[in-house]
């Protein structure tokens, strides 16, 4: 009985497989390797073939520098020398662009040298209620354009807003005017200016106190939709694990209208079930609670924030006038004037105060814009605290009050637009 012949293992010093890829043709290569045979297995996959595993480091050998005459190197110590203005364009150039102002690389580069830029972002809601935001970029002092916001928020209340490792805002939580209240997150980065899913919270809430402590994003209290509507519960995200973790409760349901992270603690003041005002600090160190209610929080109001160690609030509706809190006579004593007050109408209304560039920054409804430079506070003095405050966005100012005027004789004095958050961002 005649034996099967079966096709012999490939020879892999005959095997025209073997042979340069530059040798197109299997008659080609037998000019150059005698005593080559044809293999036996045709059907061997390209994307396993020896040859075809060395071409991406052939490839990568030749790829094009990212600017053409200079080592990468000194290429991207020119590009990350760029203002953040134009990045955007940068990325349009070319796939190696985009990869290199995509990735961390680039902007760790920027912060470490000292040359990242800080921009200010605007959440509001307009007059029929839709979300929109927008960027302002204080050292060019324009405003910048921005991809739209998910549709999720378009329409939503009562949600958190916060930054993490300095060029990621979060949205988080809030009310769905159809769904109801959310888990949801999601978040901006202003290093690819795109929107990403990050996971949902563990407990759906609305209207609820948000704080960043060494980069954990906090959140507690609140209201849902349920039997008990006042929340106690609280829960921390970590980005670097990027999962949520339940912290211990409130002492009392509570729904916060202020709160700051003030020598890493986080103080929060808001209404309990019954309506009451209770104030509360949170310890991250030991994961406790407990009531306050010293000076601090007797004459606290929102805005507020920490600068260079010290607690700052605005003491006047237009945020014409900052007050500092003493530690050591726990009162609201000091105060910085600008001594140019705008009024008391809903446009004017200071709705933010946050830190940006070393100095303290001042956003109003009407989109106007202060800086005040607490570093020299000290030796200004309160006399002279007017030559500290600056005006980088205020177009419009004067015509908000003239309009606001006129408004208020015609008996027509409605809000066109009501800030609901404010952040810095980095890059």
């Amino acid at each position: 009985m005649d034996r099967v012949l079966q096709p012999p293992l490939v020879d892999s010093t005959a095997c025209l497989c073997r042979v340069d890829a530059r040798l197109k043709t299997v008659a080609g290569a037998k000019k150059y390797v005698p005593g080559t045979k044809l293999c036996l297995q045709p059907d061997i996959k390209p994307s396993i073939h020896p040859t075809r595993q060395r071409a991406p480091r052939e490839k990568s050998r030749t790829q094009s520098p990212l600017l053409p005459g200079l080592p990468d190197d000194l290429a991207i110590a020119c590009l990350i020398r760029v203002p953040r203005n134009e990045l955007h364009k940068l990325r349009l150039v070319c796939k190696r662009w985009y990869r290199l102002l995509a990735g961390n690389f680039f902007y760790s580069l920027r912060k470490n040298l000292g040359i990242a830029e800080e921009w200010i972002y605007i959440t509001k809601r307009d007059r029929d209620g839709k979300i929109s935001w927008h960027a302002f970029d204080p050292i060019y002092q324009h405003w910048q354009p921005l991809p739209p916001v998910p549709k999720e928020y378009s329409e939503a209340l009562g949600f958190g807003c916060a930054v993490l490792s300095g060029c990621h805002l979060y949205l988080f939580g809030g009310k769905d005017p159809v769904r109801g209240s959310m888990r949801r997150v999601i978040f901006y980065s202003a290093r690819t200016n795109k929107w990403h899913r990050a996971p949902d919270m563990l407990r759906r809430r609305h209207f609820f106190g948000s704080c960043v402590i060494n980069n954990c994003l906090y959140v507690a209290g609140g209201e849902n939709e349920g039997v008990h509507r006042s929340l106690r519960s609280a829960e921390v995200y970590d980005p670097n694990k990027n999962r949520w973790s339940f912290i211990s409760d409130m002492s009392t349901a509570m729904v916060p209208f202020i709160g700051v992270v003030y020598e890493g603690k986080w103080f929060l003041k808001g209404l309990g079930s019954h309506r009451q005002v209770l104030s509360e600090v949170y310890q991250p160190e030991t994961d406790t609670w407990k009531p306050v209610y010293d000076g601090m929080v007797t004459e606290w109001r929102n805005p507020s924030t920490t600068i260079n160690g010290r607690l700052y609030a605005l003491d006047c509706k237009d945020g014409c006038k900052l007050k500092l809190y003493d530690e050591t006579s726990d009162s609201w004593s000091k105060y910085i004037d600008s001594k140019m007050h705008l009024g008391n109408s809903k446009a004017l209304e200071a709705a933010a105060l946050l830190p940006l560039n070393g100095k303290l920054c001042i956003i109003r409804n009407n989109l106007s814009i202060s800086l005040v430079d607490v570093s020299k506070c000290d030796s200004a003095g309160e006399a002279n605290s007017e030559l500290l405050w600056e005006t980088i966005a205020g177009k419009g100012q004067f015509k908000t009050m003239v309009t606001n005027f006129l408004s208020n004789l015609a008996g027509r004095n409605g809000l066109k637009n009501h800030i609901v958050h404010c952040q810095v961002l980095q890059a």
